[in-house]
């Protein structure tokens, strides 16, 4: 029997985690940036039972609509650019999803801020910590959601890593090595967006290495950086010869290579800990390494993976003493049903509606993003260098 509009029952569908979704208002979304992470993003909103697309920005010309009849949206509107969407009234936004490429991250996202839209915004935060100091800023002024893209944060197994941090087995924590990468892995299938400087901005260093940053980072509980020695090169994405090259058809990408393609950093933090970090799309090794973390009482090594892809590469491993004999523990990986990537878009729907905290706080990801623009400005100059973060 259908249910009057006093019906007092709401009707209700359940989320990822188990949470009861209210399906009686709809979330009208837009989608600015209609590229291949944006795929993710229409995939999981279209799971959601209280979401509407109704507004697709893309600067190609056509490429919005293509996207739509790709993905089956139907009723939204198109734009050729972030500001007319935001500026359409009649759209009545309650968030937005910032796809583009990372040098328009910042303008996307302070934009819509400003304009009072929530904001979900795709890693890395931007490419220079002056434009992650704005976005803050809008962010504030705004009032507003703003969660940056970290879906390995959901990840079950990142949890029990932070878990196990925050349990006080390590002790003190005084040094943390993280990183990974790619033997051979420059994203060339999806276009040059990635790899041109005018585009990317940042390269293996923003991509992969954001992520990398942040499963530690979170696990400690984020102590702000304050210096950075850092090391930038570009030789595979540079090379003529370099075989991701051949093998998508497009031989002469490496005169438009403008980004770095391996990095590494040597940062101090607060609370007298070292982070020891190095991250690639290409190298001559399997792995740089794996994580570990080294505290007063005990040290944890996190497995890398073969293709840095959100979670970590099997059991942890706990080093300890007890009773006065050397002992290692493994810790077994934990298993999931629910993709990290449909949480992240769960988490920051439910944020909207309950007013609620970011899942993934800006506050946190600034200084994520003032390490990685750290790196590549004490590359350029040559030299180690203060981080300094302002009060915002």
């Amino acid at each position: 029997m259908a249910k009057s509009n006093n019906d007092a029952m709401l009707d209700f569908e359940v989320a990822a985690e188990g949470k009861a979704v209210d399906t009686s208002k709809k979330l009208r979304i837009g989608i600015i940036g209609t590229g291949w992470i944006a795929e993710a993003h229409i995939n999981n909103y279209k799971k959601m039972p209280d979401v509407e697309i109704v507004g697709l920005a893309d600067l190609v010309p056509g490429k919005a609509e293509a996207f739509a009849e790709k993905w089956g949206v139907e009723g939204a509107k198109y734009y050729l650019s972030h500001k007319e969407m935001l500026d359409d009234e009649s759209l009545k936004l309650d968030g937005v999803s910032v796809c583009t490429y990372n040098m328009t991250h910042a303008e996307c996202t302070i934009y819509a801020l400003n304009k009072g839209v929530n904001v979900l915004l795709e890693k890395p935060m931007c490419v220079t910590l002056e434009e992650a100091v704005e976005i803050r800023k809008a962010e504030k002024a705004s009032g507003k959601v703003l969660s940056i893209g970290f879906q390995p944060r959901f990840d079950p197994n990142m949890k029990m890593l932070k878990e196990v941090v925050e349990s006080g087995v390590l002790g003190k924590i005084y040094y943390i090595q993280t990183g990974g990468g790619r033997r051979r892995g420059i994203p060339t299938p999806f276009g040059t967006t990635f790899i041109e400087k005018e585009t990317g901005g940042l390269g293996a260093l923003g991509d992969i290495g954001c992520y990398s940053l942040d499963m530690l980072l979170n696990a400690i509980g984020y102590p702000k950086p304050l210096s950075v020695t850092g090391y930038t090169s570009d030789y595979f994405g540079k090379d003529p010869e370099y075989i991701g090259y051949k093998r998508c058809g497009h031989p002469e990408y490496h005169k438009k290579f403008g980004v770095d393609d391996f990095a590494a950093g040597f940062v101090r933090l607060e609370g007298d800990i070292i982070l020891d970090f190095r991250i690639a799309w290409a190298m001559n090794i399997d792995t740089p390494g794996d994580a570990i973390i080294l505290g007063t009482k005990g040290g944890l090594r996190i497995p890398s993976t073969d293709c840095w892809n959100g979670s970590i590469g099997g059991n942890l491993k706990l080093y300890s003493e007890v009773g006065g004999e050397q002992v290692i523990t493994e810790i077994p990986m934990k298993k999931s049903d629910v993709p990290c990537f449909e949480v992240k878009i769960r988490s920051f729907l439910d944020a909207i509606k309950e007013g609620g905290a970011a899942p993934v706080p800006s506050s946190q990801i600034i200084y994520n993003q003032a390490i990685l623009s750290g790196i590549k400005k004490s590359n350029d100059l040559g030299h180690e260098i203060e981080i300094e973060i302002p009060e915002i």
